[in-house]
């Protein structure tokens, strides 16, 4: 894989800065997510190759250098002494951070999407138990990797949709807080996890 290739992969020009191949990233890797396209093998195929371009523009792209302001004239001219340089108070912000997947090992890669592929077949059949501990062993193996948290989170949701369906909603609500504990800044999850909450209250 060659540079130009990854900025192909991502929709960009050869010698876009860093800020544009993140922004690019994060459109993409929203559009071909698995989630978004269940059983779309092509979809995922471009997933994986997009983050590996990704990855592979993150570590070989540095941030263009600043360069430094023209001096004026007077400064250029100025030998003898220099004005005392005088303390201003700036005004600090706040910048967002952004959470990005960590790279993983080609046998990393093939457990982690043989995994998803069990998990699917699992949810579908409603063996949540079996899925439980499936997405639970892989978040152990990849404790960082964001989209293993996400689906160990969906999980749970699934899981206490379950239970309400049976009317247990104690264990019901015990896996639709686990499920927001897992991921609290997915916004999709919270409207479904409200939905099944507002189900549970109708119950009672």
């Amino acid at each position: 894989m060659n540079l130009t290739d990854c900025y192909k992969l991502l929709g960009l020009n050869t010698g876009a800065s860093r800020e544009e191949v993140k922004a690019s990233y994060r459109r993409l890797v929203r559009k071909y997510h698995p989630d978004v396209n269940p059983n779309d093998r092509q979809a995922k195929e471009k997933f994986i190759a997009i983050q590996e371009a990704y990855e592979f523009l993150m570590e070989n792209v540095k941030e263009a250098p600043v360069p430094p302001e023209p001096k004026t004239q007077q400064q250029s001219q100025q030998k003898v002494a220099t004005p005392p340089k005088v303390k201003v108070n700036k005004t600090t912000h706040k910048v967002k951070t952004i959470e990005i997947q960590p790279p993983l090992s080609p046998e990393e890669q093939k457990l982690k999407w043989q995994s998803y592929n069990q998990l699917q077949v699992l949810l579908r059949d409603q063996r949540y138990p079996r899925a439980i501990a499936l997405v639970e062993g892989l978040a152990q193996r990849l404790p960082e990797d964001i989209e293993v948290r996400q689906w160990q989170a969906i999980t749970y949701q699934r899981t206490g949709r379950h239970f309400i369906d049976r009317k247990q909603l104690e264990k019901a609500r015990i896996y639709l807080k686990k499920a927001l504990k897992i991921d609290p800044h997915n916004r999709s999850l919270w409207l479904e996890v409200e939905r099944d909450f507002r189900r549970i209250e109708q119950i009672y």
